[in-house]
């Protein structure tokens, strides 16, 4: 009988989206004596390693998974016919593309050796098979490779917790900014540069890199620097300073936003072409360039100051620690130089004193703002967290309330999807609108949470709501929902069902509450509402209402 077609694989992103724990090295899991697990095929590389330990005996695994892997399975997909013909190599070549990071095949009860069809496929592609023998149980060497997560995550949170303790020491000392970098230069062995908002190396400490690597450093802040709004003349270097202006190294790929094309050579230019629109700058970049790992964090006052960090390998808790220097150094920096700290205080004291958001915010800035609700993905949210965040989208107004984070963000600073946090973005709005733009922020972070999104923006497309006046689309969704006023929780929980397309295990996520609980709360809605929600048309209406509401 001829094999049925396996479906081709679609579209792999060339970095396979991999769970929030920490990796392990697969050698480690290879050493623990008490799993006798052996590497019969694949690579012998050091640096490979596993975020997972997943048993499947689907014959396609690929959809079931996330990437980075230790596969476990016992062979009872495998026919006697199929271990002698091509089946292994499609079903390691799907693997493969699935990011799957290594094979386990377990001895007992079905085979008694490894299928050599199966070697031959992992070596032809390049993926390790280990050998688990018969006394080895596959929830033993899940369990195993928890303990080893759960060893790695404890070493890099002590680690975070040290050098944030030895970063604020530092900036305590008479001279804060060399100490900070010097502090940070020693916790990532390392080298770590403060630049100026022209582009110059004000300070930096540590071991410096390549020339190569430091000239695409430079380059790198440039990336997350915000671009002036008009074209000051250069001032004077300093006396013993010298100002860098750098050049894209050769074989070096330095990711920048496109800008505008300059016109053909030879083609003289008849009208200045209009200025082009402001680029939404990012709040950190990284790169690889001669061997070292380079990163650069703008700093949170807005006023150009960048830092810079390169090292020799990329650790776990690395983007931590720099992110901790970033909000110290934007303390030590921005407050003095722009005083936006004293605005920020009479804007507080002017709202306490019964002042309007129209009123205080030309204080904090001019134009559209967004709220950034985030929430982190394990853990509840601290102090030094939330401020790294707001370090990381480039804005000092943060608010951490039951281990959450609001962050107002100017609209230009556009933001991005954070690593280990889930984000929600309002539209962008004037002062005026700060409380619907938190709401929005609010329920945008409510869907990021349910659907596993790094990010999730409010939409902001017109809709049939705009086609209708104001005032009677209001009284009309007043009048459809008065049957649940006195329910807060049951209106929130049907807008979270619909805007989920009624799932009820990610509406349990979203609300945090049972998923039996969901169903009790649409059906008491539904009740109430005296009405069919299986009917799209209802379903509908009372999103539009809900949306008015």
């Amino acid at each position: 009988m001829p094999e049925a077609p396996v479906p081709a694989a679609p579209a792999v992103p060339s970095v396979p989206s991999v769970p929030p724990t920490p990796p392990i090295p697969l050698s480690a899991l290879l050493a623990r004596e008490d799993l006798a697990l052996r590497r019969i095929a694949g690579p012998a590389d050091r640096d490979t390693v596993i975020h997972w330990a997943h048993t499947s005996e689907m014959t396609d695994p690929y959809p079931y998974l996330l990437g980075g892997e230790l596969l476990l399975t016992a062979g009872v997909h495998v026919t006697p016919a199929d271990a002698t013909g091509p089946y292994f190599d499609t079903y390691v070549s799907r693997v493969a593309a699935a990011g799957g990071a290594a094979i386990g095949f377990g001895l007992a009860p079905v085979h008694d050796t490894v299928p050599r069809t199966l070697v031959a496929a992992c070596e032809a592609h390049g993926l390790p098979l280990l050998e688990v023998p018969p006394q080895t149980t596959f929830s033993g060497v899940a369990r195993a490779v928890w303990q080893l997560m759960a060893q790695a995550r404890l070493a890099e949170l002590r680690r975070v917790t040290e050098a944030q303790q030895s970063l604020a020491a530092a900036a305590s000392r008479p001279d804060p900014v060399p100490s900070v970098l010097r502090q940070l230069a020693q916790r990532l062995t390392g080298w770590a540069a403060l630049y100026g908002p022209d582009g110059a190396e004000i300070a930096s400490a540590g071991r410096a890199p390549h020339e190569t690597a430091r000239q695409a450093l430079a380059h790198l802040t440039a990336v997350v620097r915000p671009a002036p709004t008009t074209t000051p003349p250069s001032p004077p270097a300093s006396p013993g300073t010298t100002a860098r202006t750098p050049t894209t190294p050769p074989g070096t790929t330095v990711r920048t936003p496109p800008g505008p094309t300059a016109p053909p050579t030879g083609r003289p230019a008849v009208a200045a072409a209009p200025a082009p629109a402001a680029r939404p700058v990012p709040s950190s970049a990284t790169d690889s360039v001669a061997g070292s790992h380079l990163a650069a964090y703008a700093l949170g006052a807005g006023q150009g100051f960048v830092l810079g960090v390169a090292s020799p390998r990329r650790e776990p808790g690395d983007h931590t620690i720099a992110s901790v220097a970033a909000v110290l150094l934007s303390l030590l920096t921005g407050e003095r130089r722009s005083g936006t700290g004293a605005a920020r205080s009479s804007a507080l004291v002017r709202v306490l004193l019964g002042a309007s958001p129209e009123e205080v915010a030309p204080l904090l800035g001019t134009g559209r703002w967004v709220v950034v609700h985030a929430r982190p993905d394990t853990q509840a949210a601290d102090a030094v967290a939330a401020s790294a965040l707001g370090a990381a989208l480039g804005s000092a107004l943060v608010d951490l309330a039951d281990g959450a984070v609001r962050v107002l963000l100017p609209a230009e600073r556009e933001p991005g999807p954070q690593p280990g946090w889930a984000l929600g973005v309002s539209a962008a709005v004037g002062p005026g609108d700060w409380a619907t733009a938190d709401a929005q922020a609010a329920r945008a972070l409510a869907r990021a949470r349910a659907t596993r999104t790094a990010l999730v923006g409010h939409g902001t497309r017109p809709g049939l709501t705009d086609l209708l006046p104001r005032d009677e689309a209001d009284a009309h969704a007043q009048a459809l929902l008065a049957p649940l006023g006195s329910a807060p929780a049951l209106t929130e929980t049907l807008r979270t069902w619909l805007s989920l397309h009624g799932s009820w295990d990610r509406t349990a996520v979203a609300l945090s509450v049972h998923r039996n609980t969901v169903r009790q709360r649409i059906a008491r809605c539904a009740a109430l509402l005296d009405t069919d929600l299986d009917d799209p048309d209802v379903r509908m209406e009372l999103w539009f209402a809900l949306r008015r509401a």
